[in-house]
């Protein structure tokens, strides 16, 4: 199953039972985490005007209305602080550290959903846009301080059976005992199949670069993006409570 996995953009209106999406949503909280603190949440929505104010925060995808489920997974160090501190314990986990920690465990609570959801025939897709506009995002969420939005996925019953995309081999990520570096033959080697690809030729010509790789830093994430986004998320991760320095 793992190695079919798809990312699913067209959904059907069907719904997803509360006995599927219970389970889905135990498989993602059984999933690893730091001390078993659980520092994060999962904000379900399903309700059709919630999906409208997320549209356009989500760059206007059309799968955010039309999936049954959005599941956004926060990180969250709200609820175990309180805890906490209603138990006279001291908190301290409102650094860069503890942000970094949450975030891998949100993004497990992520994947291990994801893989249940896929186990019920169901299909899912993550949205990259939940970094981008967190701040808005928090704000339609009701997020309070501590909870930062992270990552975004949608699931439901397939409405589609796309080919499944490429990936670069084994040797390209793989490293056993200690990293060893690329030299420029073998980047080339690495990524022929990738570039050369009917769908990747197709991309270069209808976007009128050189290469892929040009596509990616002239077109997909240019640099100037990337910095303003990182300061806008830099920005709120602060306003939300954490010290990242």
């Amino acid at each position: 199953m793992l190695l079919s996995h798809k990312s699913i953009r067209k959904y059907k209106s069907a719904a997803v039972s509360e006995e599927i999406l219970k389970d889905i949503l135990l498989s993602a909280i059984r999933g690893s985490n730091t001390g078993n603190m659980q520092v994060y949440s999962i904000i379900v929505t399903r309700d059709a005007e919630m999906k409208k104010k997320l549209l356009p925060l989500h760059f206007n995808q059309k799968m955010v209305t039309e999936a049954p489920v959005i599941l956004t997974f926060c990180v969250d160090i709200n609820r175990f602080n309180k805890w906490c501190e209603m138990r006279e314990a001291t908190p301290g986990y409102d650094n860069l550290l503890w942000f970094y920690n949450a975030t891998i465990d949100a993004t497990i609570a992520a994947q291990n959903a994801c893989i249940a959801a896929e186990m019920h025939k169901l299909g899912i897709c993550y949205l990259g846009t939940t970094t981008y506009m967190s701040e808005k995002i928090s704000t339609v969420l009701n997020l309070p301080k501590g909870v930062v939005p992270v990552t975004t996925v949608v699931l439901g019953y397939p409405d589609e059976n796309p080919e499944l995309t490429d990936r670069l081999p084994l040797e390209a990520v793989v490293h056993y005992e200690t990293y060893k570096d690329y030299s420029q033959d073998e980047i080339n080697e690495l990524y022929k199949e990738k570039e050369n690809l009917p769908l990747t030729l197709k991309l270069i010509q209808d976007n009128q670069t050189d290469n892929l790789a040009q596509i990616f830093t002239n077109k997909r994430y240019k640099k100037e993006d990337n910095i303003f986004f990182s300061k806008e998320f830099y920005n709120f991760v602060l306003k939300q409570g954490f010290k990242l320095n």
